[in-house]
């Protein structure tokens, strides 16, 4: 079954998370994922996909302007209707709108007919109610992406987990 990240990325902190959900859905026996940014798309695979989780790194609390326009352009045409969507973000600061950004993408992916997939806390800790988010040391020097690794690894492996229940 294959399962898509699709992204956009300003200084590449967006796309490494892409990349650490992708390596977490890739822990699932029957999985192919592949982490996409809006620019570099396989549109046959995405096609194909079951699952499309989408991320975007917060831009005034919301997702990016090109991603926002990407999805409306290109989700209808990509076949997100009925497919297990998500949603991630990466911030700036601590309290720089992530959880926004990924309520936004989930509100466009229902839109679009996806079933949006959250663990909440029935999975346990590390416990992420909407998606994850990553804070990088950009501008919080104590901060880095490294240490929300673990939180992108864990989300791709339960997403792709309740993408292969469903599919």
């Amino acid at each position: 079954m294959k399962l898509a990240v699709i992204v956009d990325s300003k200084t590449g902190n967006t796309k490494q998370a892409a990349e650490w959900i992708a390596e977490g859905m890739n822990k699932v026996g029957s999985v192919e994922a592949k982490a996409f940014t809006i620019h570099d798309i396989d549109e046959e695979f995405v096609k194909e996909a079951k699952g499309i989780v989408v991320g975007s790194p917060s831009y005034a609390a919301l997702m990016t302007p090109d991603l926002h326009e990407w999805l409306l352009s290109s989700a209808g045409g990509l076949g997100f209707a009925g497919k297990l969507g998500g949603a991630f973000a990466t911030e700036q600061f601590t309290h720089g709108g992530g959880e926004t950004v990924i309520q936004s993408i989930l509100t466009v992916e229902m839109v679009n007919g996806m079933l949006c997939y959250s663990g909440g806390g029935a999975c346990g800790m590390p416990v992420i109610h909407l998606g994850p988010v990553g804070v990088n040391n950009n501008v919080e020097k104590h901060n880095g992406m490294e240490l929300y690794k673990d939180n992108f690894i864990v989300y791709g492996e339960r997403f792709a987990k309740k993408a292969a229940e469903i599919f």
